[in-house]
């Protein structure tokens, strides 16, 4: 039981990850499916995180003592990918205004309605 309870931060992974992933198929709203785009990849930025972390392991500086080192590359890698994020935002919210200024709204079902016609 104490092994299953300290995978807690892979629970909240799991459960970030579903909840973003529920609310990219479930909703209509277009920005609502791009917050729903932000959970689901803070999930993944926490999964590469929690698995780049040793226990017991400190900064790769060699020091006298130290035999356990954490690898600082997912932690590098994740800075990357935020900034990534960040801009891949920021073009979806700029394709929703444009998407709102053509059609009037921001929900998909109107959308699909106003381009197939009358």
């Amino acid at each position: 039981m104490s092994s299953f309870l300290g995978l807690y931060n892979y629970w909240i992974v799991i459960f970030l990850m579903m909840a973003g992933f529920y609310n990219v198929i479930a909703r209509g709203n277009l920005i609502r499916k791009l917050v729903g785009l932000n959970i689901f990849q803070t999930s993944v930025f926490l999964l590469y995180i929690s698995m780049g972390k040793v226990e017991g392991g400190t900064a790769p500086i060699l020091a006298e003592g130290v035999t356990t080192y954490s690898n600082p590359l997912p932690h590098v890698l994740i800075l990357t990918a935020i900034v990534v994020g960040i801009a891949t935002t920021a073009v979806g919210l700029a394709l929703v205004v444009r998407i709102r200024t053509a059609y009037g709204t921001i929900e998909e079902d109107e959308i699909q309605r106003r381009e197939e016609g009358p």
